[in-house]
């Protein structure tokens, strides 16, 4: 699921997590009001061609257009789909991660009502 699944985790469940970094991902621009007020630092090799570039580039766009100020994009212009190598290997992220803060407001109002799981297969008695 990598940057694609870290995208839906955000919005999905904004109230659990204080920042993201998605590598390699994209979303539906349709959902950046809701991703307005979170931290959001976006990861993308420019030849990659599993993932387009414009999956990250159009929600990092959107999301600035909706008012975010929160939200930044690195692309590594000489990479492919594998960005994660280099931007794990950056100790910048870890820095900016630790410096995020999870909304007090919002922090302990999580739905765990929300979601569940159905069985892939109907069960018998």
């Amino acid at each position: 699921m990598g940057g694609f699944g870290t995208w839906g985790l955000l919005y999905h469940f904004p109230n659990r997590f204080a920042a993201g970094i998605p590598i390699c991902g994209g979303f539906n621009p349709d959902g950046a009001e809701k991703l307005v007020d979170k931290p959001i630092w976006v990861f993308h090799g420019a030849r990659d061609q599993s993932v387009r570039l414009s999956y990250s580039t159009d929600v990092v766009d959107a999301i600035k257009a909706k008012g975010g100020e929160k939200v930044k994009l690195t692309v590594y212009p000489d990479l492919a789909h594998d960005s994660w190598t280099v931007t794990y290997d950056n100790p910048e992220i870890y820095s900016w991660l630790l410096e995020q803060k999870q909304n007090t407001e919002t922090k302990n109002k999580v739905n765990v009502k929300k979601r569940f799981v159905r069985p892939l297969v109907s069960v018998k008695e």
